[in-house]
């Protein structure tokens, strides 16, 4: 689709076989002049509104060329218009420039390296090449300053100097893509009367809290652990008032740290003029769950002010074409006062270079970011993590709070080497907190059998066993199923039948019926469920916590008879390599610690033991930040950043299953469509997650076959032999990698 710049150039040319004198360029420069002022708009929150303004002025600098109007006659040229622009910033504005050429050259294509080519031209061949003249019009229309100086107020760290420069050309590019859209679509609006109205016009962030405090006053304490909850409430409600930057809220699991966090953010950023709350949550499962606690929590609303961005979005299909035009464009640049994302998202979009991805990332400037379970970070990609979360306090007057039961030990005090500085504990006296909303006791009963733990679960009428891997999940099951009230829970059952085993499991719990509940960890990713006895594989110390967060939730029962096991699976079931190193650390404190090995004390010892185990290297496996520091201002690696930061490293693909009417329907829908993204996210609840290798085998058979694969080719996936698909077990197969101990499939 051709850009406004193009389009209104063209229709000039529709009605004149002569070049364009002065006056029929006056469109362009229009389109330049408005792409400059909406960045400068949006860079204004973290003093960039300068740089962003002539990035906008030179972005389609290129367009001043002959060669570019043959290409609107409709002659087949090919023309960069880009680089020009990048050119004169480098030329006319020195190292400035430079972080401006970056986004100018890469505002179609995205971000390139600066001197090393990847899939894309990089910054410097680019600049080398020889391109069309520009016609002298553009120094007559366009009106460029003699000096740009950098934003006076930008903090810099000396170790980390050109990851700064580093991000803040991404942001300049976040400003300049924006708002080059913008004007775009500004432009198709108004000629074909077709495109929806972007909302502007949202909910304020003192309207939102005017619901939230009418929702804590409907509130009735019940027991000891709402009495706390409240306590929690209103201390950290108390510290809103203080300086913007590095927060964090250590309450243990069921200590109501979800509500409490969105009203700490709310008062905070009302405080200090920020613009946005960003909710960061570590798994894609609870995304909607925690969304919907939001728009209960915010009234009438509710649905109006919090947006839902991650893969797994369902469009509601009662919804009209418009609503759902306007979700689409809320989900591009992040305008809505409430974002509910993945840290998947939010992180790589941080290190993303393709124009769509970095978009968004100038609304995260002058926002409350909570990271809820912050320990859940990638170890591998730790030390960029932190760059990015200190450089947004620093310079983009932003405020994040680390969100978590078991915090990890991140800060310059906790000893870790070049640590977070200045970060503020929000809850109450933590270690009373901890103390007080002591609701288990925790013992390590090492190595067990699957007919040990077989007879453990028959002695006891609830209880949840919870296992590191799929395979071990079934087997364990199956040991059991004669049992009263044997349930199994795994990814290979598509989050729809998850979500109505779930729903059963608590009716039985709530009746006082026998429940004995075998599942994977997905139990843990936010998953409100009460058991009094837990079981639980090794895993890392912060996984025990959020294992014991399922026992005794409500703390009806007493301490002393809420049991949470750890013990070392037997000879048949190794522990995931992936987990192993987590696992050891925990074994370690876990042993030292005993039935205080989730106190303050015992889960610092233990993030620093994990962090010393793996070493400084290990925390940025790919040297990311060595990279650009090496490549300083003229060989940022943009592309090879994209390319390496990845949070999960999957080689698993999706299988739909027809498990229900709605599922059968959609299907039948997706087979005739020529759009497929609303189906498509209809389908999301459908989806179970396989190795490319059983994928391929299951196809080999006819089992899974692709859904109208003329258009879409394999993308879709369907089961269609449903004897593979067990109520009790989920998706089986006969793959040989399923069904060998060593494998691990989580």
């Amino acid at each position: 689709m051709l850009r406004r710049g193009d389009l209104i150039v063209e229709q000039f040319y529709a009605h004149s076989t002569e070049r364009a004198d002065k006056s029929d360029w006056q469109t362009l420069k229009d389109h330049l002049i408005a792409v400059g002022e909406l960045a400068a708009s949006k860079a204004s929150v973290f003093g960039g509104e300068e740089m962003a303004r002539v990035a906008g002025l030179l972005h389609d600098l290129g367009k001043y060329t002959d060669e570019f109007q043959r290409r609107i006659r409709g002659e087949g040229v090919r023309v960069d218009h880009a680089t020009w622009g990048a050119k004169i910033a480098s030329e006319k504005y020195g190292p400035v420039g430079q972080l401006m050429a970056y986004g100018i050259a890469g505002h179609h294509a995205g971000l390139a390296n600066g001197r090393d080519n990847g899939k894309r031209t990089s910054l410097n061949n680019r600049m080398k090449n020889d391109l069309p003249n520009l016609l002298d019009h553009w120094r007559t229309e366009i009106l460029l300053p003699d000096i740009i100086n950098p934003p006076v107020c930008f903090k810099t760290r000396p170790d980390n100097m050109h990851f700064q420069l580093a991000f803040y050309a991404r942001m300049l590019f976040s400003c300049l893509v924006d708002g080059d859209f913008l004007d775009t679509e500004n432009f198709y609006r108004l000629t074909e009367k077709t495109k929806p109205e972007r909302i502007v016009d949202y909910p304020s962030l003192k309207a939102l809290r005017k619901r939230l405090d009418a929702h804590f006053r409907s509130f009735q304490s019940k027991s000891k652990v709402d009495s706390i909850r409240g306590e929690v409430l209103n201390h950290v409600r108390s510290r809103a008032q203080e300086d913007t930057g590095l927060f964090s809220l250590n309450v243990p699991t069921g200590g109501g740290k979800t509500l409490t966090s969105l009203a700490f953010a709310l008062d905070h950023a009302i405080h200090h003029g920020l613009r946005r709350i960003i909710y960061v949550i570590p798994f894609t499962s609870i995304v909607e769950q925690n969304a919907a606690v939001f728009r209960q929590a915010l009234g009438d609303l509710g649905d109006e002010a919090v947006l839902e961005h991650h893969s797994a979005f369902i469009d509601n299909p009662e919804e009209s074409r418009e609503a759902k035009d306007k979700l689409r464009l809320a989900m591009e640049n992040w305008e809505p006062p409430i974002i509910v994302t993945t840290a998947v998202q939010f992180f790589e979009s941080l290190f993303a270079s393709r124009p769509s991805r970095c978009r968004k990332l100038h609304n995260v400037a002058g926002s409350v970011v909570i990271l809820d379970e912050a320990q859940t970070l990638p170890l591998k990609l730790l030390r960029p993590c932190m760059a990015a979360m200190d450089e947004l306090a620093l310079n983009y007057q932003s405020s994040l709070v680390l969100c978590t039961a078991t915090q990890p030990a991140l800060r310059v005090e906790d000893e870790f080497k070049r640590g977070l500085k200045n970060v503020r504990e929000l809850a109450p006296f933590p270690q009373r907190l901890q103390d007080d909303l002591q609701r288990v006791k925790i013992s390590y009963i090492g190595s067990q059998t699957d007919e040990q733990l077989a007879v453990e679960m028959a002695g006891c009428e609830q209880v949840l066993c919870i296992v590191n891997n799929r395979r071990h999940a079934r087997a364990l099951f199956e040991s059991i199923s004669r049992l009263p009230g044997a349930r199994h829970l795994t990814t290979l059952m598509c989050a729809k039948h998850r979500s109505e085993e779930l729903a059963q499991i608590r009716d039985m719990l709530n009746a006082d019926e026998p429940c004995r509940l075998v599942s994977t960890s997905l139990i843990e990713a936010g998953v409100d469920i009460d058991f009094p006895r837990v079981l639980r594989a090794e895993a890392g110390l912060d996984s025990v916590a959020q294992a014991a967060g399922r026992c005794n939730r409500e703390g009806q029962n007493p301490v002393d008879s809420s049991l949470v096991k750890v013990f070392e699976v037997g000879s048949d079931w190794s522990t995931p390599p992936e987990l192993e190193q987590y696992a050891q650390s925990a074994r370690a404190i876990l042993r030292q610690y005993g039935e205080n090995a989730l106190s303050l004390e015992a889960i610092r010892a233990y993030f620093q033991e994990l962090y010393w185990q793996k070493g400084d290297q290990t925390l940025d496996t790919y040297n990311l930040l060595g990279l650009v520091e090496a490549g300083r201002q003229d060989n940022i690696p943009f592309e090879l950043l994209d390319e390496k930061f990845r949070m999960i490293e999957s080689a698993m693909v999706p299988v739909i299953i027809p498990f229900d009417g709605d599922a059968r329907n959609a299907l039948e829908r997706l087979r005739y469509t020529e759009r497929c993204g609303a189906i498509a996210r209809q389908l999301q609840p459908y989806l179970v997650q396989i190795p490319d290798r059983a994928l391929k085998e299951l196809a080999n058979v006819g089992a899974v076959q692709p859904v109208q694969p003329d258009r879409f080719g394999d993308q879709f996936m369907e089961l269609v032999n449903m004897d593979l698909y067990d109520k009790r077990y989920g998706l089986s197969w006969s793959d040989s990698y399923y069904v060998n101990p060593k494998h691990a499939v989580i």
